[in-house]
């Protein structure tokens, strides 16, 4: 039988941290096992993506994270709705600045582009 494996919306993902800890002889903790799941790439890359508003907050900061209305992720292209067209057209001109530093806090390469509306 093949590996354990996890759907993650289309995506399957390969357990092997988790088999590994079961075919050990030695009692395993639990934290033990979390940690090698969440080590995961594709898991990561995951946790890493969900996390992409709180991240969007940290960098723009409390006035402009307060004139967002949403931030959204769809095929590498990060969606962000503003209320406020003066900070629409700041966030605009800052577009590569954005991605990158997202990019950089998440650890990933998530983003490919950044669309303000």
């Amino acid at each position: 039988m093949g590996a354990a494996t996890l759907f993650s919306g289309w995506r399957q993902v390969t357990l092997n941290p988790i088999l590994r800890a079961m075919r050990r002889t030695r009692t395993v903790r639990i934290g033990e096992l979390f940690d090698d799941f969440f080590k995961e790439p594709a898991i990561a890359r995951k946790i890493a993506e969900g996390a992409l508003p709180e991240r969007w907050n940290e960098i723009v900061g409390p006035t402009v994270a307060a004139a967002t209305r949403s931030v959204s992720l769809r095929n590498g292209i990060l969606w962000v709705q503003i209320s406020s067209p003066a900070l629409r057209h700041e966030l605009f001109m800052r577009r590569s600045f954005l991605r990158d530093e997202l990019n950089r806090r998440s650890r990933f390469d998530l983003v490919r582009e950044v669309q303000v509306k």
